[in-house]
């Protein structure tokens, strides 16, 4: 695939596979009709024998190429492929077309520091798992890394100590950077009720205040968090745009840990 993209991301190579689409041509009835020197329309269809595209048939003086159809047929199912699979990840990429226009909005909005404390947000999810698991999924470290990060995210510190005072800290990175937010466990009613503070370090700071509810359903739980924000800076815009879409994220990851667990 990769010599058949390389070959035809060339536009006069697309051109001569478009007239040897119509027929069997000669070197010099090519060149002629591509306004190409012969030695140059050599060239290219000899970049395009070797991706397999063409084959040529020496006739006495003349030599004659034919486009090979099957490579082609691949190639175009391999594109049939790719674009499958992009609508199968539309919603992905309608979530950062979505954080764009948060970033743009509040970026606009975020004229001094603490443009937004005070701001709240409501996230809901029926769990398919009893309470007690999903407090651990909350509390166990190992079980918390295992869902508690925005896609593409690499955690590298996760932990919300179930005590009073226990210490809360979630750190994760990509190839454009790094997240840290510190923090401490207010409430741990286990298995019902979990409140903690993150501060996110760097000029990108806000605090997050965070409540987290479990109510038993049949066969499963309901968790309701809520997050209040303080302590917003003018440079945390673009992270705080990206809270509600970042949570609606985590918590499909959490969902779908436990389904798996469960199945």
């Amino acid at each position: 695939m990769d010599g058949i993209a390389a070959a035809l991301g060339d536009a006069a190579r697309w051109r001569l596979v478009e007239l040897l689409a119509e027929r069997p041509r000669s070197v010099g009835e090519l060149a002629e009709l591509t306004g190409l020197r012969q030695p140059q329309t050599t060239k290219h269809l000899q970049t395009l024998a070797r991706a397999g595209l063409v084959t040529v048939f020496p006739l006495g003086q003349r030599r004659v190429y034919a486009l090979e159809a099957e490579p082609l047929a691949a190639f175009a199912g391999r594109l049939t492929d790719l674009a499958k699979e992009i609508e199968a990840h539309q919603g992905e990429r309608d979530a950062v077309a979505r954080y764009r226009e948060a970033v743009e909005a509040e970026t606009a909005a975020a004229d001094q520091d603490r443009w937004a404390d005070g701001r709240a947000f409501g996230f809901e999810r029926a769990l398919p798992a009893a309470r007690d698991v999903v407090w651990r999924h909350w509390t166990d470290p190992a079980l918390l890394a295992s869902w508690w990060a925005p896609p593409s995210m690499t955690i590298t510190t996760c932990l919300l100590e179930p005590r009073p005072g226990g210490r809360a800290a979630l750190a994760y990175r990509d190839a454009d950077g790094e997240y840290r937010a510190e923090g401490w466990v207010r409430v741990a009613d286990e298995p019902g009720r979990l409140a903690f503070d993150l501060a996110v370090t760097g000029p990108a700071s806000f605090t997050g205040h965070y409540d987290v509810e479990l109510t038993p359903l049949p066969g499963g739980t309901r968790l309701r968090l809520g997050l209040r924000i303080t302590a917003t800076t003018i440079e945390a815009a673009p992270a705080i745009a990206g809270i509600e879409t970042g949570w609606i994220q985590v918590l499909d990851r959490l969902t779908e840990v436990l389904t798996q667990r469960k199945g």
